[in-house]
C-alpha cells in the first residue's frame, strides 16, 4: 500500500489577506503573499501560503467563473473544522479572545483527559483548540 502524508488544508476567501493578517495575529502564522501568474486559475489574484503548527494552510481567492456559497452554519456535515493542540486551552481562550477573537464554544471538557474549545475565524471557519490532560 502507498504511504500518505498530510500536504495542506485549503481555504478559500472573499479577502486572502485579511485572512492571513488574522492567522499571523491569533496564532504566529508564518505567510507568504503571492499573485497568481497570467496562464493560471486566478490570474492576478492574491494567493496566500501559510505555515501554522507545523502545517501548512494556503488560502485562494474567489473562484474566477463559478458562483461562491458562504459556509454553513456550524456543525455541518464535510469537513467541519481543523484543530490545533495547545498546552493550556484556557490561557489559549484568554489570549485570543484579548487579540479580538471569538471563541464561540468553550472551553470545556470532553472528558476526564481533553479540554477543548473552538475559534472562529474569517469567512466562518471552525478552529478547534485541544489540550491532552
Amino acid at each position: 500500500m502507498r504511504t500518505y502524508h498530510f500536504d495542506h488544508v485549503h481555504l478559500r476567501s472573499h479577502d486572502p489577506d485579511a485572512m492571513a493578517t488574522w492567522f499571523e495575529t491569533m496564532f504566529g502564522a508564518e505567510v507568504a503573499r503571492g499573485i497568481y501568474p497570467p496562464g493560471t486559475l486566478y490570474p492576478g489574484q492574491m494567493r496566500v501560503t501559510m505555515k501554522v503548527g507545523g502545517q501548512r494552510i494556503l488560502v485562494a481567492p474567489k473562484h474566477p467563473q463559478d458562483p461562491m456559497q458562504e459556509a454553513p452554519q456550524f456543525p455541518y456535515y464535510g469537513t467541519e473544522h481543523f484543530g490545533f493542540t495547545v498546552d493550556d486551552v484556557d490561557a489559549a481562550c484568554a489570549e485570543l479572545r484579548a487579540k479580538g477573537a471569538e471563541v464561540p464554544i468553550g472551553p470545556l471538557n470532553r472528558d476526564a483527559s481533553l479540554r477543548l474549545a473552538f475559534v472562529r475565524g474569517p469567512e466562518g471557519i471552525m478552529i478547534e483548540l485541544v489540550q491532552s490532560k
